[in-house]
């Protein structure tokens, strides 16, 4: 069972949401919160797989929540937006948000962003990625060194994670390698492995902030 925690400060969201994931066998609702505050202690105290975080909220926000909630392999946020993606979204991701979801998705996205997420297969949707990407790459990048750790990777690896970064998922990465979608798995694996990442959504800000991809590359 994948267990979700929802933290808006819009009762009729958290209520929407709420019947509507319970509503899945695999998945189980522990509770909601009304911001981000109350959303951490939350998560702290009934250790949720996923939580799906607004952005604004009174107390505390989305960006600061996923923040204090990063750093372990548990909860994977989701975060909660409108189609503008602003900079609470970029900064959110930096933050160890695993995606983000659109409010007004239809239902069977916000099903599947749970799953999706909580399997380790962040951004979500590669065409919603790729926007993302897309916006995130055409932002000044601060000069930072080049992590030491990209160093470990193979020149596979390496073609993996610049892929990745490019919003292609294992299917196309594997299409375009012709490799089976399998191998692409494992390599995505040792990737986030080597580089002491989470999911697919650190690998993107780390291949772009780093270097390593360029904005329309």
């Amino acid at each position: 069972m994948i267990k979700v925690l929802i933290v808006d400060d819009q009762a009729m969201v958290r209520q929407g949401f709420g019947a509507l994931l319970a509503a899945q066998p695999d998945l189980v609702v522990l509770g909601d919160a009304a911001d981000g505050a109350e959303g951490v202690a939350a998560a702290r105290r009934l250790d949720p797989d996923v939580v799906l975080m607004d952005v604004r909220m009174p107390v505390m926000d989305g960006l600061e929540a996923t923040r204090r909630l990063a750093g372990g392999e548990r909860p994977k946020v989701i975060i909660l937006t409108t189609f503008d993606l602003d900079d609470y979204v970029y900064e959110a991701l930096r933050a160890g948000a695993s995606g983000f979801l659109l409010k007004d998705a239809p239902a069977a996205d916000l099903i599947h962003a749970v799953r999706v997420v909580a399997g380790g297969e962040a951004l979500l949707a590669p065409s919603v990625t790729r926007r993302l990407i897309a916006e995130f790459a055409s932002r000044p990048r601060p000069d930072r060194p080049r992590p030491v750790s990209l160093n470990a990777l193979t020149a596979r690896e390496t073609e993996v994670l610049r892929l990745i970064a490019r919003g292609l998922s294992n299917q196309e990465i594997a299409e375009l390698l012709v490799l089976a979608e399998q191998t692409v798995k494992t390599h995505v694996s040792r990737v986030l492995g080597k580089l002491g990442l989470r999911d697919r959504a650190q690998a993107v800000v780390l291949a772009y902030e780093s270097g390593l991809v360029a904005a329309g590359e």
